[in-house]
């Protein structure tokens, strides 16, 4: 049966001004396909008017240049995982040798900002339209919610407080002015200030999302808002540490939203686990904000982790796979580990067979489990998994941030204020079959977030960064179970290196480069050291 989602129809918004130095005749920012026959003069008028200019917002959400590889791209630096195929870009910034042109680069920083333009023109011509006052408002609300959850994205991969500043802020108010709209903050905090601002009028103005008919899932809600809230103080923390109240007055807000959040729970903490990793929990009481997905379109990540060439069976693409740190990370007794890795020898379903797990391509020898539920049917293709094997998506919504990262980032945010953090900790290690701890540390909590968000778009690389704990983290080797016959799942195995230690400068590679095409239509500089 076909997942219903939003049909992120386009509709050209006929931007006539330069944004980033780049004019409306070039489609790298602004420009997006337009429905029928549309002009600048019968445009924005009526509810469907209104309705396709806040899909269209939604539309980078499915981009191989965002969340389908894009972002990830930026978190495979991370110690969890290593480029599982030999690719000379995602090389280099593994190894934080990059010009931020390469391909899978040089269009991340551009899509989040036609993001940003796209809900600017929603939020400058939707209050004038006569339309229905309560649709009015949820498309001002999912404008606002869009600008600031891409404004987050941009901010915090290219800014910081005071080495090369913020990204530029581009509002309403100085969208038409290039000379404002390229400058660049004094401060990421100044982003983050305007992210928060965002954020706050989207939660007034969204409805939760038990509001919505399944007609309308996968647009912005009021959790959503309050969750990136909560991530934003967390982040801004990290140059302020009076923030981290406002963080957890943020992840209350969600808990308390009227909404039902809470973790996806039964009486068996592996089916719970395996359950929550699959297109079951698409819309449960976790979801927070995803990318949607279906078997016809959405976030390639599922199929970008799968196999190189799936066992001869499908297009998999076999980038992004663990490392034996991010495995030794779980306790033994774990059940997420199981179900976020798989190791040689394990059994899973796969296009209705089952299948032990080995591997002549994996550099690891190990491959992401997270993302493999919806290829275990044999009437997969076409049904669960996309039938384009060089479109890899599955019905499995792609989590960016769900609940159990909220309390994550409530039980830190408590900690890092010398309060207790175990409650909200101790609901994830439950759920996980886990003993409890008390009087948690923050060593308790890296390793929490670490194991219970491993591989997903919580971003490990960042949580490193803003630490204080990447030169270190990254100057150990990386390693591997490498198996005598890697056809045999029962062939032994050595731990070797597989991704020698880097140099890891705090000064400079705490930020990722920006793309030259923007710096040479913008004139704003390019991040130091890069």
């Amino acid at each position: 049966m076909k997942k219903i989602i939003i049909k992120f129809a386009m509709v050209t918004l006929f931007i006539t001004v330069t944004i980033l130095g780049i004019v409306s005749c070039s489609d790298d920012f602004t420009n997006l396909e337009p429905i029928g026959s549309v002009s600048s003069g019968n445009f924005w008028r009526s509810e469907q008017d209104a309705i396709q200019a806040s899909n269209s917002l939604y539309s980078e959400m499915k981009s191989q240049d965002v969340f389908g590889r894009g972002f990830f791209w930026y978190m495979n630096a991370s110690d969890d995982m290593i480029t599982g195929r030999i690719k000379s870009y995602a090389d280099n910034a593994k190894n934080f040798n990059l010009t931020g042109d390469e391909g899978a680069f040089s269009n991340i920083y551009i899509h989040t900002y036609k993001v940003i333009r796209r809900a600017n023109d929603v939020l400058a011509n939707v209050p004038n339209m006569e339309i229905n006052e309560n649709l009015k408002n949820r498309i001002l609300g999912e404008a606002y919610f869009m600008r600031g959850f891409s404004h987050f994205w941009v901010a915090h991969t290219y800014g910081d407080n005071t080495t090369n500043g913020g990204v530029p802020i581009i509002t309403v108010d100085n969208m038409d002015d290039p000379a404002s709209s390229f400058l660049r903050p004094a401060s990421v905090v100044d982003n983050y200030a305007q992210i928060a601002e965002d954020l706050k009028k989207a939660a007034d103005l969204l409805p939760l999302f038990t509001n919505y008919s399944s007609d309308d899932y996968g647009r912005a809600h009021k959790d959503a808002a309050l969750a990136y809230l909560a991530k934003t103080y967390l982040y801004w923390a990290q140059y302020d540490s009076s923030k981290y109240k406002d963080a957890v007055t943020y992840s209350d807000a969600v808990t308390n939203s009227g909404s039902g959040r809470t973790l996806v729970k039964t009486n068996n903490p592996a089916l719970d686990y395996r359950m929550l990793h699959s297109s079951l929990s698409d819309w449960s009481s976790e979801y927070i904000w995803s990318a949607n997905s279906s078997e016809d379109g959405g976030s390639i990540l599922t199929g970008v982790m799968l196999e190189n060439k799936g066992w001869g069976k499908y297009n998999g693409w076999g980038y992004f796979q663990p490392t034996a740190e991010l495995y030794d990370a779980f306790e033994a007794t774990d059940v997420r580990r199981g179900v976020t890795i798989l190791k040689f020898g394990d059994e899973f379903q796969y296009f209705g067979e089952t299948k032990r797990y080995q591997s002549e391509n994996s550099l690891s020898g190990f491959q992401f489990n997270k993302y493999m539920y919806e290829f275990q049917f044999a009437d997969a293709v076409g049904s669960t998994v996309n039938s384009n094997g060089d479109n890899p998506t599955t019905d499995y919504n792609v989590p960016l941030l769900r609940y159990a990262e909220i309390l994550l980032i409530k039980a830190e945010a408590l900690i890092m204020q010398g309060q207790n953090g175990d409650i909200p900790l101790n609901m994830i290690r439950e759920r996980a079959g886990l003993t409890p701890i008390t009087n948690a540390t923050m060593d308790d909590l890296k390793q929490e977030r670490r194991v219970e968000l491993a591989g997903e778009f919580a971003n490990r690389h960042f949580d490193l960064i803003r630490w204080g704990d990447a030169e270190s983290t990254y100057a150990q080797p990386l390693h591997g179970r490498i198996h005598t016959d890697r056809a045999d799942p029962d062939s032994p195995y050595t731990i070797q290196e597989v991704w020698p230690a880097r140099n890891f400068n705090p000064d400079v590679m705490h930020v990722w480069p920006i793309p030259n095409a923007v710096i040479e239509s913008s004139g704003i500089p390019q991040n130091k050291g890069w």
